[in-house]
């Protein structure tokens, strides 16, 4: 006799999400691109866009934590457990311990979720490992990790970084209970920020749109809300861009000032290009663009308006055969200073990336060194705190470059920006700052 019973359908939303996990997880995709397309392709209301947003960002910045949890209750070592029970084990401690889920709904449609994409035996472990962990609050998960006498260890578990991101950390601030505030900062969320583009957009407009003016950058707006639903945005005469990255181009065109011809080395997808060229044309300061890939030199052309885009590595600069008076390179790097931003980096990135990291910074500066002109400026820049992408960078181009001199950065930097100088250079932290953690090195080819 055939049975007339029909298992529930997952969730919609959790199904979504947990396609989103495997391809970052798995496959190296890239969570802040993954998302926003797969959100806008589907009929979601907007509080389940919400729900999604969270989950997956969520899930992604709290793994760490979530993994140790689990690793106190399943019957298996955890690493060695299939990467599909994981992430729908991820989903679901999340809700219970992060998100405002009733126990068993978060259960329920985890349980749900894993039978439709794992089968009915994966399902029940997964079962089993939820309301093990539902039995207890988070606090009462916690409360044994925070008798760990190693800071590092303790913190790297209370609030889900790998343990060489903390020590990174406390390297550099030397104090762990500011490591403590900079690891909770970087598990926040970061809210949109928009930025005006002089000659394209302005302040007064951005601001009868929502907008609240940044604290320290001149062209930033804060913007609670959707920015694509505003119109500057969705026409390129403005854009969205952490406050951080725009000092960053704020400083630079500051120092640069006097110099005629501007070059962004490695322009990425256009944040900085763009803001950049619109103050070079209101400025009369003539402006050029580079970028390695020609699909993001693309979308650079379509932000930075007449102004020239190469497109090349910025290795071999010199084979165009030209010089310039002024050089921004804001090189690729562990994106460190970025987390709360890009929640997967954290877990992707490693100690061992550093060694080729810092080798491509070092060959980058000396590219764009080789194509200043005297008395110009060359600016370094990361999205990164790490001691050996910004000090140790700064001093290895000193060295190389005795015909270098450092500007001191003291001068430029907004009022109020306090706690922003590591020596002569800028070093923005987001638990100081509520910016990504950028880092800027300015120096000054000395004449013969």
């Amino acid at each position: 006799m055939k049975s007339n019973f029909k298992s529930p359908k997952p969730d919609a939303v959790r199904l979504l999400v947990f396609d989103i996990l495997q391809e970052v997880n798995q496959r190296g995709g890239y969570s802040n691109l993954l998302l926003p397309s797969s959100l806008t392709d589907s009929k979601f209301e907007q509080r389940d866009k919400g729900f999604a947003t969270e989950l997956l960002y969520g899930t992604l910045r709290m793994q760490g934590r979530h993994d140790y949890i689990a690793s106190q209750i399943s019957d298996r070592p955890w690493s060695e457990v299939d990467n599909g029970i994981v992430d729908v084990v991820r989903m679901g401690a999340h809700q219970l311990f992060e998100m405002r889920v009733a126990t068993h709904a978060a259960v329920s449609e985890t349980v749900e979720l894993a039978r439709k994409v794992l089968g009915e035996s994966k399902a029940s472990f997964v079962n089993a490992m939820l309301r093990k962990m539902s039995a207890r609050s988070l606090d009462e998960w916690m409360e044994p990790v925070r008798s760990i006498k190693d800071d590092i260890s303790r913190l790297a578990i209370l609030h889900s970084h790998p343990e060489w991101i903390v020590s990174a950390y406390f390297d550099l601030l030397k104090d762990f209970a500011e490591v403590e505030a900079a690891l909770i900062a970087n598990n926040v969320p970061a809210s949109p920020t928009l930025v005006w583009w002089p000659g394209r957009s302005s302040s007064e407009e951005l601001k009868e749109l929502g907008g609240v003016a940044t604290k320290y950058s001149t062209y930033g707006m804060k913007f609670d809300g959707i920015p694509n639903s505003l119109e500057p945005i969705r026409r390129r005469r403005a854009g969205v861009q952490d406050e951080g990255s725009q000092l960053v181009a704020q400083i630079f065109s500051k120092v640069a000032a006097d110099s005629a011809d501007w070059l962004d080395l490695c322009a990425g997808p256009g944040g900085k290009a763009a803001l950049l060229s619109s103050i070079a044309q209101e400025t009369s300061h003539n402006f050029t663009a580079n970028e390695v890939s020609e699909p993001r030199a693309e979308l650079v052309r379509q932000v930075v308006g007449k102004s020239r885009v190469w497109v090349g590595d910025g290795r071999e600069i010199s084979t165009h055969g030209e010089t310039f008076d002024a050089i921004l390179a804001d090189v690729p790097c562990t994106g460190l200073g970025a987390l709360r931003r890009r929640p997967e980096v954290r877990w992707r990135r490693s100690v061992t990336d550093l060694r080729e990291l810092t080798a491509l910074q070092r060959e980058l500066s000396d590219s764009a060194v080789s194509i200043l002109n005297e008395n110009g400026i060359f600016a370094y820049a990361t999205c990164s705190p790490h001691f050996a992408e910004t000090t140790v960078a700064v001093a290895d181009i000193l060295k190389a470059h005795p015909n270098l001199e450092q500007i001191d950065l003291a001068a430029y930097l907004p009022a109020g920006l306090d706690g922003a100088l590591r020596g002569k250079s800028l070093s923005l932290w987001t638990h100081r700052h509520g910016t990504d953690a950028m880092f800027m090195a300015v120096f000054r080819k000395k004449g013969a």
